[in-house]
């Protein structure tokens, strides 16, 4: 309460900054993403891009020149995030058409668009992994200098792997040594990479992978490793990677016996920190009722920044989704999710919100909320758990959570509003009515 007050009198005062902007959120009931419980009728004042009190209507007094921003009956959010999300793909079926056709308009209309379309979603934190070089750090750098609209975003710019696939050599480096490992992972490290993305790992000589994580951390970047696989992940945790991405292993009924042993003793290891793990796995759980109804591709909100002729092509390749190559095999999939999820979650590791947006049929406007409502509604998560791994576990994952990843006195006010009870209905959040970054209301 001392500090509330003192917050108070500081804005009362005048001691913030002349020309920034004074906001009160006032009304609603804010999941403020800590641990406490929500708060009703809350107040949160924001002067110029931070929050500087958070309250309730009968204590904290709102500033008479602050901006009023009445939340009232609704749910009151830290800014979501999605840690897996690809700002060069828009849901195209034909990677390969996309990657030939696209490739030099990525900086310019592709990734702002991406970038746009989640930030209207109420993604205000974002990992990016996997895309050109120089149009990742491009793009990152435009929204955080507040050029373009979107998320605060962490790059890892290209895919680390042994080869690259035909025709994606943009965006996918190949390892041939211990050397070149290096080499790579010096070259995205000096141009401002935030993490490295590695993959196919289980293709590496365990030197190659070794270098690679060592080179990163001497660079202080996290590796961040494909999980689609058991000797991906038996070979990252053995090399000290802690972050995965994916539900994995196609069709095999559950994660081996191995595999989530050694992935308990990891996450027993406090010393070295949390083992975080992206499932991405709404796609796959939520496909066969893409397959039936196909109203899905009807919205608008994913055209936004992207010229006719783009959306026409993209929905063109996914008018008959059943046909998409990509998910032929998740008839046999999708019965193992429900077991892999529960043993990742029983396994002591970090569970992150993250969809893989922009794959086929995975639109960046939409992935996130949808992601949140199968963890919910189909995987036995509670709300608090859920919203908590959209907010602030990725903060923490990326070593962000002194300014982002809850809303509390000091943080950045990246904050969402939803009109609704939330922790009732999760799947509200597809329609955020209220986004503001940087104390700057956007939506």
């Amino acid at each position: 309460m001392g500090r509330v007050l003192i917050f108070c009198l500081l804005l009362l005062c005048g001691a913030s900054p002349a020309l920034a902007e004074r906001v009160a959120l006032v009304g609603g009931t804010l999941v403020d993403g800590t641990l406490r419980e929500p708060i009703r009728n809350s107040v949160v004042l924001i002067d110029g891009e931070r929050i500087v009190a958070v309250g309730t209507v009968d204590s904290l007094p709102v500033p008479a020149d602050a901006r009023r921003i009445s939340t009232e009956g609704m749910t009151v959010l830290p800014g979501l995030w999605d840690m897996h999300v690809h700002l060069m793909l828009n849901g195209h079926a034909d990677y390969a058409h996309w990657d030939r056709t696209y490739l030099s308009q990525l900086r310019d209309v592709i990734m702002p668009a991406s970038a746009k379309q989640l930030l209207m979603a109420g993604v205000t934190g974002a990992r990016d992994l996997g895309a050109p070089l120089e149009d990742s750090i491009a793009v990152r750098d435009a929204i955080r200098s507040g050029r373009i609209p979107g998320p605060t975003l962490f790059v890892s710019g290209p895919f680390i792997q042994k080869k690259p696939y035909p025709g994606t050599e943009a965006f996918r480096w190949g390892v041939d040594s211990p050397a070149d490992g290096r080499a790579k992972v010096r070259r995205i490290a000096a141009a401002g990479v935030d993490v490295v993305k590695l993959i196919d790992q289980d293709q590496m000589s365990d030197e190659e992978i070794a270098a690679i994580v060592d080179e990163a951390t001497r660079h202080k970047l996290p590796v961040v490793a494909h999980a689609h696989r058991p000797e991906e992940i038996r070979r990252g945790l053995k090399h000290g990677i802690s972050y995965f991405e994916h539900t994995g292993l196609a069709a095999a009924p559950e994660y081996p016996e191995d595999v989530i042993a050694a992935l308990r003793e990891r996450a027993g290891n406090m010393a070295a920190g949390p083992v975080f793990w992206t499932p991405t796995i709404e796609g796959l759980f939520n496909f066969p009722h893409m397959v039936r109804n196909h109203e899905f591709a009807d919205a608008t909100e994913w055209h936004e920044g992207l010229t006719p002729e783009i959306v026409a092509d993209i929905r063109g390749s996914i008018a008959h989704p059943e046909r998409i190559g990509y998910f032929q095999q998740t008839p046999q999939r999708w019965p193992t999710l429900r077991r892999k999820f529960q043993q990742l979650r029983e396994s002591g590791a970090l569970l992150l919100i993250g969809t893989d947006s922009g794959i086929p049929l995975k639109f960046h406007s939409s992935s996130t909320w949808n992601e949140l409502d199968v963890w919910v509604n189909q995987l036995g998560v509670s709300p608090i758990e859920a919203i908590r791994a959209a907010t602030y576990w990725p903060a923490v994952a990326m070593k962000a959570d002194r300014d982002y990843g809850t809303v509390t006195e000091g943080k950045y006010a990246d904050i969402i509003a939803v009109k609704g009870d939330v922790l009732k209905q999760v799947a509200l959040l597809q329609r955020v009515d209220i986004v503001i970054k940087h104390g700057r209301q956007v939506k």
